[in-house]
Formats: structure tokens, C-alpha cells, sequence
């Protein structure tokens, strides 16, 4: 078997019943099951949601995205090897000890594989919710051109690249185009401020204006804990995007949650704390895959200019990175993935298969 064959790359494909069109992401494949079999499953499994809650099979792919492209390698590598895998296993990690520390559940109901998350629907919360511990990135690149103000937010002169930020900052943006709210850019992924939310909280989806400090208080709690237990392993937390919605129990009662994925190395940026200290980065995140596409290409002005978004896709569609080069990847995240759950990743040679008997024999969910 080729290293090709044990990359899940296409994920939209799976005989799963549904009667909806099956969502696909960059990463993710989003399947909605019945309303027959959503009832059926939240009986059988004994699932805390209401008894009429859309449910969803979530497939995870080993697909890389960055620059806003997906990226393939040679022969035939459509994906990296264990990087599904290794970010399920580590957003699973961390909702499993948000709820042990009581802050707040996720939209995950199950996991019948390492590649295959059930899921309840949310109402989002239209914001990517991205908290700050070190000036670097896009900050950085802002403030070195002598802005001083993010989201809302005065940050003193004075600060060098990489540096550790006085306190956490909460810089969010728009999730999805919002139109006709005074104040907020008609764009998706724009910086907005704290004034911004709480004048249109009902159009950012929150029930209430409450339910601001509540998210503000999720982030920075669910960053904490991310951040305390990455520093027992010598790892920085350096930033971080959560994303949260609204769910209903089988009480009746509606809840904040945390859903998509958090503190993984799509989501984050994770630093070597022994590197750092020496005065170097080493990202153990995918940081690092940008950094080597900037590197590898002769023309970094490609992936970092929107206005050349054509010649973008040509590059990701047109060069096939060198198998060397995935594989550097795939190390990134199996291991940042088993120094975090403390446990080996076991790969599968065929996942697509492993997913569709499992989910014909324990939830008969195959068409």
C-alpha cells in the first residue's frame, strides 16, 4: 500500500444516509442525517439534547489548507499523513477537559472513529473568537507599520516581535458577511470591536447582551487551560481562534457551547518553549507549513496578496509539493498530537472503510 492510500483526502463521498446536500470545507465534511435517524440515535445513545435536534456526521480529512488553497504533494498525496487524526485527537482532548473543568460543553455527542465526530446542530455565534498571548502574525505586521489600536484595543509602543503581550488580548472578527450593521465591514474574517458586538449583539446571534461577557469569559478561560497544560510540556500557547453557538438540552434549557475545533495546530499557533527561550520560533503548528510555502516559492507576493488570488489557486493547483516537505508536516502533528493526549496515534491504511463499517454496524446510518 502506497502513502497515498492512507491519506483520507476526499471526505464529501461516504454512502452515509442523509437526504440534504453534504456540506464540504476545507477540512471537514458535514453530513445531516434523517430526521428519523437523528430521533432514532438521541433514543438509542441516550444523547442530552432535545428529542427533535438535527444531528450530523462530521468526517475530518487529512486535506491542508493555508492561503486560503488546498495543497497536494507527489505521488498522488492529496493530504497529510495522521493530520485528521492528530487534530481530532487533540480538539477532543481539550473539550474534554473544558467540561471536566465545568466551563462549558461541546457540539460533540460522539466518536465512533478517530476520523468521524457526531455532532448536534448549533445556532452559531457569528464571530471568530481569537484571543492573543504574544504579538506576532498579522498583529505584528500591523503594529510594525505603526498601528496601535485592534479591535478597540490601545496597545502601548515599545513592543518587539514575538513578544509575550501584557495581557490577553480579545481581538475578534466576522464569521460570514454580515450586511447592513453600521460599523461592520460587509467582509467575512474582518477585525471588529467589542462596541461593534454589543450594538448588533442579536445579528452576531447572541440571545443577549449577557451572553458577551459569557463568551468573552469562555475564551479566555478555555485559553487558560490550554495555555496551563501546553507549559507543562514545555509548549507556548500563542494565540488561538474558538468559535462558539447555542444548544438545547433535553431539559429545554439553551447553553453557550464551544464547537467547530480549539487549541489545535490549524487554530493556534504553538510554540517550543525551549526554542523560544533561546530566541527562535519553532512552530508546532500550521505556522510552519505557511512559513515553508513562503520559503519553497520564488514569488511569496502570490500567497500573501488578495489581489492575486488567481494566480494563487494556479500555484496550489499547479505544483506539487515535494513528498519530503508533507511528510516534515505530518511530524508536526502526530507529534504535537501525542505529546498533548500522551498517547500514540495509531494511523489507519484505510480509514474510508474502517468509517463506513462502524457506521453501518454500530449506528446503521448506511445507505
Amino acid at each position: 500500500m502506497s502513502l497515498a492510500d492512507t491519506v483520507l483526502a476526499v471526505n464529501n463521498d461516504l454512502p452515509i444516509r442523509t437526504d440534504a446536500p453534504v456540506h464540504s470545507g476545507k477540512v471537514r465534511s458535514v453530513y445531516w442525517l434523517t430526521e428519523a435517524d437523528s430521533r432514532r440515535l438521541i433514543q438509542e445513545k441516550g444523547y442530552n439534547v432535545a428529542p427533535d435536534a438535527p444531528l450530523a456526521i462530521m468526517v475530518i480529512s487529512d486535506r491542508i489548507s493555508a492561503f486560503e488553497c488546498i495543497w497536494h504533494g507527489e505521488g498522488g498525496l492529496q493530504g497529510i499523513p495522521g493530520k485528521g487524526a492528530a487534530l481530532n485527537a487533540i480538539a477532543n482532548h481539550w473539550f474534554g477537559l473544558f467540561r471536566e473543568e465545568g466551563l462549558a460543553d461541546s457540539h460533540i455527542l460522539d466518536i465512533p472513529h478517530p476520523f468521524v465526530w457526531i455532532v448536534q446542530k448549533a445556532r452559531p455565534v457569528m464571530i471568530e473568537a481569537i484571543a492573543r498571548q504574544y504579538i506576532t502574525g498579522s498583529m505584528w505586521r500591523a503594529y510594525a507599520k505603526g498601528e496601535r489600536e485592534f479591535c478597540g484595543i490601545a496597545v502601548p509602543d515599545g513592543l518587539q516581535k514575538d513578544q509575550k503581550l501584557p495581557e490577553l488580548l480579545i481581538t475578534p472578527s466576522t464569521k460570514g458577511i454580515l450586511k447592513g450593521l453600521p460599523g461592520v465591514p460587509e467582509q467575512d474574517d474582518v477585525n471588529i470591536t467589542r462596541r461593534n458586538i454589543e450594538e448588533h449583539f442579536g445579528a452576531f446571534n447572541f440571545a443577549s447582551q449577557d451572553d458577551i461577557n459569557v463568551y468573552e469569559k469562555l475564551l479566555s478561560e478555555g485559553f487558560a487551560v490550554i495555555s496551563r497544560e501546553l507549559a507543562k510540556l514545555d509548549q507556548i500557547f500563542v494565540d488561538t481562534k474558538f468559535e462558539f453557538g447555542y444548544v438545547t438540552d433535553a431539559a429545554g434549557n439553551d447553553k453557550l457551547i464551544y464547537m467547530d475545533e480549539v487549541g489545535t495546530p490549524d487554530s493556534s499557533r504553538i510554540w517550543d518553549g525551549a526554542a523560544y527561550r533561546n530566541g527562535k520560533i519553532i512552530e508546532n503548528s500550521k505556522e510552519g507549513f505557511r512559513q515553508l510555502l513562503l520559503n519553497h516559492f520564488p514569488d511569496p507576493d502570490i500567497l500573501l496578496n488578495k489581489d492575486r488570488m488567481e494566480e494563487r489557486y494556479a500555484l496550489a493547483r499547479n505544483n506539487a509539493l515535494p513528498e519530503s516537505v508533507m511528510l516534515e508536516v505530518s511530524k508536526t502533528y502526530v507529534d504535537i498530537a501525542e505529546k498533548i493526549t500522551g498517547e500514540k496515534l495509531v494511523l489507519s491504511d484505510n480509514p474510508k472503510a474502517e468509517i463506513i463499517d462502524i457506521l453501518r454496524d454500530q449506528f446503521d446510518l448506511i445507505a
